[in-house]
């Protein structure tokens, strides 16, 4: 039997979950956590095969759990099922040390069978997962924006002009227009408002704001 530990904080999701898998011949859960530290907790205790976690979660997320489990048990597969396919949650996902990423969408019979790929060591990725991985790699390297830059766009996030970013930062207002012309074409943007919102795409900042449209 594959021992299966489901982490969600949405009880009904998890119910779900929990229920199908069980159901399965060859699986058993044997037990269930809502947070990250729940579930260190409770491998630790129940030592499973399997974990299948979500990413987002009130208090340790996903991610970060993934990489204490990693560190603490090596041989638990985890195998992220999560709402989110973007290049930084995959990536972050993957880096932690997940053996798949799965998308809630996918068909309970497909959940099953990875949660067996997974215990055998195999990685599973849902199609549109493989695909942007496939494309980050592809991708051209990118030059990342240097600490002053984010410095001034964690500026524009909050509403600032470029009059009060120099008063903050102690640079000339012509400064902060140049380091933001140069973030717009590191991010491959033409205006702060969606600087911004692909910063924090990228986990560059924190959180969106407001802002003007002109650098």
């Amino acid at each position: 039997m594959i021992r299966v530990l489901v982490v969600d904080d949405h009880p009904v999701v998890r119910g779900g979950l929990v229920g199908w898998l069980d159901a399965q011949d060859d699986l058993t859960v044997v037990g269930e956590a809502s947070d990250g530290s729940e579930a260190l907790a409770a491998v630790a205790s129940l030592q499973p095969d399997v974990v299948l976690m979500d990413l987002r979660m009130p208090g340790m997320d996903g991610v970060t759990a993934t990489e204490r489990m990693g560190a603490a048990h090596p041989a638990v597969r985890v195998l992220v099922l999560t709402t989110y396919d973007t290049d930084t949650d995959i990536v972050r996902a993957v880096e932690a040390g997940a053996t798949g990423y799965l998308l809630k969408d996918a068909p309970l019979p497909q959940l099953a069978e990875a949660v067996r790929a997974a215990a055998r060591g195999e990685t599973v990725l849902a199609p549109p997962v493989a695909a942007r991985l496939v494309s980050r790699m592809r991708a051209p390297a990118v030059e990342a924006p240097t600490p002053r830059e984010l410095e001034v766009l964690a500026g524009v996030a909050r509403g600032l002009t470029n009059a009060e970013i120099g008063r903050e930062l102690f640079i000339g207002e012509a400064t902060v227009k140049t380091h933001l012309l140069r973030l717009f074409a590191k991010l491959g943007v033409d205006d702060r408002t969606r600087a911004v919102m692909v910063a924090v795409e990228r986990g560059l900042l924190p959180g969106p704001g407001t802002a003007s449209h002109a650098p």
